[in-house]
C-alpha cells in the first residue's frame, strides 16, 4: 500500500508539472478538462480512450478532451498496468482475460498486454480463486470445471491446478 502511494504521488507531481507547461498554451475549457483529467488519474487510471470518454462524459467538448488527454503526461502503459493490478484486487483473471478486459477498457493490445505483464499475478493463484468463485455459485464436475477455467482463458495446467486447489 505504502509503494502504491508513492507511486500515485510520482505520478501527480510528474502530471501536474507536465500539465501546467500545457496549461499556459490553452483555452478555459482546455485548462479545465486538462485539469479535470489529472484529478482523475490521482486515484484512478484510465485508458487513453476511455480517459476521453470520461470527459465527454462530464459535458467537455471533444477537441477539449482530447487536448486534455493528450496532454496530462499520462503513460498510458503505466495506466494499464495500475488498471490491472486495481482489477486484481476484486476479481480473479487469467492472463487472456485480463488483457481482454483492459481491451475492453479502450487500451491498446500493447498496453492491455503491458499491464497484465507488469502486474505480477500468479496466474495459477488467479486460477483457484476463479475456481473458487465458481463453486461458491454453482455446482461443477472436475471437468466442468477445468473446462470453464479454460474457457476464461487459463491454459490447462492453471486450470488444473485452480481445480485441485479447490479439492478436485
Amino acid at each position: 500500500m505504502f509503494m502504491r502511494k508513492c507511486l500515485c504521488l510520482a505520478i501527480i507531481a510528474a502530471m501536474l508539472s507536465f500539465g501546467s507547461a500545457a496549461l499556459a498554451g490553452s483555452d478555459l475549457g482546455q485548462s479545465n478538462a486538462l485539469r479535470t483529467a489529472m484529478s482523475y488519474l490521482s486515484f484512478t487510471a484510465f485508458s487513453y480512450e476511455g480517459l476521453i470518454d470520461q470527459l465527454e462524459y462530464e459535458q467537455y467538448t471533444h477537441d477539449e478532451a482530447i487536448y486534455a488527454a493528450d496532454n496530462c503526461g499520462a503513460d498510458w502503459n503505466e495506466q494499464a498496468a495500475i488498471k490491472a493490478k486495481s482489477y486484481l484486487e476484486f476479481s480473479a483473471f487469467s492472463y487472456d482475460g485480463l488483457v481482454e478486459q483492459l481491451k475492453f477498457e479502450g487500451f491498446t493490445d500493447g498496453q492491455a498486454a503491458f499491464g497484465a505483464e507488469q502486474c505480477n499475478a500468479d496466474w495459477e493463484e488467479q486460477a483457484a480463486k476463479k475456481a473458487k468463485a465458481y463453486l461458491e455459485f454453482a455446482s461443477f464436475s472436475r471437468s466442468g470445471l477445468i473446462e470453464q477455467l479454460e474457457f476464461e482463458g487459463f491454459t490447462q495446467d492453471q486450470a488444473v491446478y485452480g481445480a485441485e486447489a479447490n479439492g478436485y
